[in-house]
């Protein structure tokens, strides 16, 4: 359980209070018209139980605000009100605030859910970077890592998914934590970093305090922690900010498995300025289609542009690069596998996913159709 009773309110000498909460020049703008009608600009905190709580300028501090959502609440499940979105908000006299108004997202962690319908689930919002933490208490999974990778590609797809324009993703890291505990940091490292082309790595211990200075400089603006329970993340929360915002556990000694310490997502303000937001941990990890996948085996995709044929299945045809690279070791069997499990899994989401568009669809027409003939209007198509 977090101390979120006890968040910060404080002044800061930046331009503008929310500063520090990634207020810049484009949300003022997208802003505007809210903000000209008294609408409080305000980026989420935490939600639960049908409430939000929101942080607001309040001169030249900052303050929150818990605020109904009902004026939002939608069944679709990419526009539920999120930790790290910005909102207008009414603050009205003698009663609750309210959020009027969701802004739209320049990055959304988006993963699928394990229900039948293949529903998406907004992790957080709005975010710069997205550290993927791993404990190296227990044996390091790099097809999970792989997979995480997959997830934070496809980060800047959040706007593109609902009609918007598509954004650059946030940015990648992985973290391995706890490093006090092993002897071979080193070298898992450097076995991440050959599945991870172009993403920093780090080894941390907050412990020890080795590598936290380096993750301060890794982590500025906006950034959420995801991983499974027991890497860590409270604790490197805690060791950010500066305060005991988030309660920590111990992992359990026969397998350095962690319960859920943080059971709702958080946004916490950083010493070193920004913002974090601590996510839950995540048993399952399910991709909800998108191009994160090629960007996270960027290697793979090279390999295919020269096999002699374009529509190369990658299995007996002649001249096919990736078998090649197989065969000489340039591209490993288990990374292989990995790539075409996840692409299996997008696969499967992306048929769910049209199925029940298809079927909403015609759930909607035949209802308007209904409504027409019990009107006795003309039902046009």
């Amino acid at each position: 359980m977090s101390s979120f009773s006890t968040f910060p309110t404080f002044s800061t000498s930046d331009a503008h209070p929310l500063s520090g909460y990634g207020w810049d020049e484009a949300w003022a703008r997208s802003f505007s018209l809210h903000t000209a009608v008294g609408l409080l600009a305000g980026r989420v905190v935490r939600v639960d139980r049908g409430l939000c709580s929101v942080v607001v300028a309040d001169g030249d501090a900052v303050r929150v605000l818990r605020a109904d959502m009902a004026d939002v609440s939608t069944p679709d499940p990419m526009r539920y009100v999120c930790t790290g979105d910005w909102v207008a908000v009414d603050e009205i006299p003698g009663g609750r605030p309210a959020v009027r108004a969701l802004m739209p997202r320049r990055t959304a962690l988006v993963r699928s859910t394990n229900s039948k319908r293949s529903e998406a689930q907004v992790l957080a919002t709005n975010v710069d970077q997205i550290a993927i933490c791993v404990s190296l208490a227990s044996e390091v999974d790099l097809g999970r890592i792989e997979r995480f990778l997959a997830l934070a590609a496809s980060s800047g797809e959040g706007e593109a998914l609902l009609g918007g324009a598509r954004r650059a993703p946030a940015e990648p890291l992985v973290v391995l934590t706890k490093a006090d505990l092993v002897s071979d940091a080193e070298h898992i490292r450097a076995d991440v970093e050959g599945i991870a082309p172009g993403v920093t790595v780090l080894v941390v211990s907050a412990e020890t305090g080795e590598g936290m200075d380096v993750l301060r400089a890794c982590t500025p603006g906006s950034t959420a922690l995801i991983g499974q329970s027991g890497a860590g993340k409270s604790t490197l929360t805690n060791m950010l900010a500066e305060a005991e915002v988030m309660t920590v556990q111990q992992t359990r000694s026969v397998d350095e498995k962690g319960r859920h310490t943080t059971t709702a997502r958080e946004l916490v303000p950083m010493a070193h300025g920004g913002v974090l937001i601590d996510t839950p941990g995540l048993r399952e990890v399910g991709l909800f289609g998108g191009e994160g996948l090629a960007q996270a085996f960027s290697e793979v995709g090279e390999l295919a542009e020269e096999c002699r044929f374009h529509d190369c299945g990658h299995h007996t045809e002649p001249g096919c690069a990736v078998r090649a690279a197989l065969e000489d070791g340039s591209l490993s069997q288990r990374r292989w596998e990995s790539y075409l499990k996840l692409q299996r899994e997008n696969a499967w989401i992306a048929s769910r996913t049209d199925a029940r568009l298809a079927a909403e669809r015609l759930k909607k027409w035949k209802s308007i159709t209904m409504s027409h003939r019990n009107s006795g209007l003309p039902v046009k198509r």
